[in-house]
């Protein structure tokens, strides 16, 4: 889980207004630091499995969200992607 500060500094980094937790880029940032915090468990737990599933879970919701925000406002899409250098 995300300390509630870390949490809380995601959302004002990424957030389009002050009051801003639900958007795309704020869900897809949060999950991807998720996903990174995730990613350093396993490599001194790799029979953890219970996790990975977790883990696949999160990657697929951040694939849909990207997708969606992809198709409705590529621009947005761009700067995300770019800004938590998710794609190459």
């Amino acid at each position: 889980m995300l300390a509630r500060e870390q949490k809380k500094s995601l959302i004002d980094q990424y957030g389009t207004h002050t009051t801003d937790t639900g958007s795309p880029e704020v869900q897809i940032a949060l999950i991807s630091e998720r996903i990174g915090q995730l990613t350093e468990h396993f490599k001194t737990h790799q029979k953890d499995h219970g996790s990975r599933r977790g883990l696949l879970m999160l990657v697929s919701k951040r694939r849909r969200l990207l997708n969606y925000l992809k198709k409705y406002d590529s621009e947005r899409y761009k700067t995300v992607i770019t800004k938590l250098g998710i794609r190459k």
